[in-house]
């Protein structure tokens, strides 16, 4: 099946102090996000368009992921109830990163890249660590 799904359409280069202005609060993590980017921290938006309900669905499963897990990623719920308004509607998603990445956020942005609709992140995970005398 592949991604035979995803559009792939270039992207405009977005102004730092534009993406800051998007980030409004839309979910609770825009806000921390926006202070992320005020930080310094790096943004990539992908060129890649998805339909919001594929969105939802993967990002639905993430939450129960992270919930096994003990982790929770501030906004991700309220994110993937916008995505489902969204239905079919094609979208863009991009990442922040902090200056030390201890913080990662995933932005969800309408197809032309000039509103974000949801964000979703927060500390990053620490890996999962294999026991010591776990067989090799």
């Amino acid at each position: 099946m592949g991604d035979a799904w995803v559009e792939r359409i270039p992207v405009r280069s977005i102004p730092r102090e534009e993406l800051i202005a998007m980030l409004r609060e839309q979910t609770p993590a825009c806000g921390p996000a926006r202070a992320t980017l005020i930080a310094g921290g790096t943004f990539v938006v992908f060129d890649g368009l998805v339909p919001a309900n594929r969105h939802a669905g993967v990002f639905g499963r993430r939450i129960r992921s992270a919930a096994r897990r003990g982790h929770t990623i501030e906004g991700l719920a309220d994110t993937v109830e916008i995505l489902r308004q969204y239905g079919e509607d094609l979208l863009r998603t991009g990442l922040i990163d902090s200056v030390d990445r201890s913080t990662v956020f995933t932005i969800f942005l309408n197809s032309s890249a000039t509103e974000v609709l949801g964000c979703a992140g927060g500390p990053r995970p620490e890996p999962l660590q294999v026991p010591a005398d776990a067989p090799g």
